[in-house]
C-alpha cells in the first residue's frame, strides 16, 4: 500500500518505508551509525594512548603524539557536531577530509598484491562510501534548515500581511 501524500505526487514509496523515514529517531539514528566508527576510535585511542601513537607511526607520521591526538580530536569533535546537530556540515566535512587522507595512508591497494590488494582495495573504496555517507548528512541538513527558513519566511510574511496578527 503506497502512503497517500506520495500517490497524488506520483511517488512510489511503500507506506512502510515512509513510516521509517518519517520516525522521529531515524536521522539520529542514522547519524548515531554513520560516526560510530569515529565516537569507538577515539575512545580507543583514550584507552590505549601508546598504541594510538605506534599506529600512527606506522602509517608514517613522525612524531606519532601530535598525530593521535589530532586523530582524537577530530574523531570526537565531528561526531559531536553531527549528533548535536550544530554545525552539521563541518562535522561531516572534517570527518570526510580526515577519512579521505587516513584512507590514502592506511590503504594503498596500488602499492600491493595478492590477497593484501584485496583487501586494501575493498577497504578503500568502503571508506569512498563513508565520505559520500557525510556529503549526504550535510546536503539533507542543509536541505532540512532551507525547508525550515523557508517555511519561517512564508510564517512571518503572511503574519506582515495579515491585519490581525497582531491582535
Amino acid at each position: 500500500m503506497l502512503s497517500p501524500r506520495f500517490k497524488s505526487l506520483g511517488r512510489t514509496d511503500p507506506i512502510w518505508v515512509d513510516a521509517i523515514l518519517d520516525w522521529r529517531w531515524t536521522w539520529l539514528i542514522a547519524r548515531l551509525a554513520l560516526t560510530a566508527p569515529f565516537i569507538v576510535g577515539a575512545l580507543m585511542k583514550l584507552s590505549n594512548l601508546p598504541a594510538a601513537i605506534l599506529e600512527q607511526e606506522h602509517f608514517g607520521l613522525h612524531p606519532g603524539l601530535p598525530w593521535a591526538l589530532a586523530t582524537i580530536v577530530v574523531e570526537v569533535v565531528g561526531p559531536v557536531m553531527i549528533l548535536t546537530g550544530r554545525f552539521i556540515w563541518l562535522g561531516a566535512g572534517a570527518l570526510a577530509v580526515f577519512t579521505f587522507i587516513a584512507n590514502l595512508l592506511a590503504n594503498r591497494f596500488w602499492e600491493m598484491s595478492g590477497a593484501e590488494r584485496f583487501m586494501a582495495t575493498n577497504g578503500f573504496f568502503e571508506h569512498i562510501a563513508l565520505i559520500g555517507g557525510f556529503v549526504l548528512a550535510a546536503l539533507a541538513a542543509e536541505f532540512e534548515q532551507r525547508k525550515y527558513s523557508a517555511k519561517r519566511e512564508v510564517s512571518e510574511g503572511e503574519r506582515v500581511n495579515d491585519p490581525k496578527w497582531w491582535h
